[in-house]
């Protein structure tokens, strides 16, 4: 909040809360990361030779689950698929199923029909839900510093002229022009949009480097 308001925002600790809110939402969509260890599903593409990259850093990994139409299917065993992480200085965000392992109690897992890998393949799934803990461990100073950056960008660019405030009676503003009441009665959740940028330039130049360009090969 601070490194916001030296940026420029300016109200009630609730209204800049708000206004850096706007800004983690901008830069979510820009950048398709999530900058804190975040706990979520991901359904993604899996190549032939088993490879399923994942559009977030991986952190942990508790449940990977094929993906069959018409049809549950159980949740792999950790000894049928490896994990990698971008982590890890060269490492790529992945699991990697038909990894090997085996459950001579699970039908079509047997020692004898190929384990996990045999059934894996004899499924025929195309993707598979991955479950687990992804993010960065820490948010990297750059994009603290766009958020701030952001965040007085989006108050200024909202904040209404003097013909514009007479027009509309009903805006909530403060003493200097800007406009104070941020409402969302929508209760869902839906995941946030890709986009092409964050409406400033200052900060896309400062997130180019936090792109994430994995989603576009996954087609997540």
């Amino acid at each position: 909040m601070a490194q916001a308001r030296d940026a420029g925002c300016t109200g009630e600790d609730a209204e800049v809360t708000a206004w850096i809110s706007a800004a983690t939402e901008r830069i979510t969509a820009y950048t398709q990361q999530a900058f804190e260890p975040t706990v979520m599903a991901i359904v993604a593409d899996v190549a032939p030779d088993g490879t399923c990259l994942l559009p977030r850093r991986v952190r942990t990994v508790t449940a990977v689950t094929p993906v069959r139409a018409g049809d549950d299917a159980p949740s792999l065993p950790s000894s049928a698929y490896r994990v990698t992480s971008s982590d890890v200085l060269g490492g790529v965000d992945a699991v990697h199923l038909r990894w090997g392992g085996y459950n001579d109690l699970i039908v079509g897992a047997e020692s004898w029909a190929g384990g996990w890998r045999g059934l894996f393949d004899r499924w025929g799934a195309e993707q598979a839900r991955v479950t687990g803990e992804f993010g960065y461990a820490t948010v990297p100073v750059l994009v603290t510093q766009a958020c701030a950056l952001l965040a007085a960008h989006i108050q200024a660019a909202a904040a209404p002229s003097d013909a514009d405030s007479t027009a509309s009676p009903g805006l909530d503003v403060d003493d200097e022009g800007n406009n104070v009441r941020i409402e969302n009665d929508d209760e869902t959740t839906t995941p946030v949009a890709p986009s092409a940028s964050t409406g400033s330039t200052q900060v896309d130049a400062l997130l180019v480097g936090y792109l994430n360009r994995v989603s576009l090969i996954g087609g997540i």
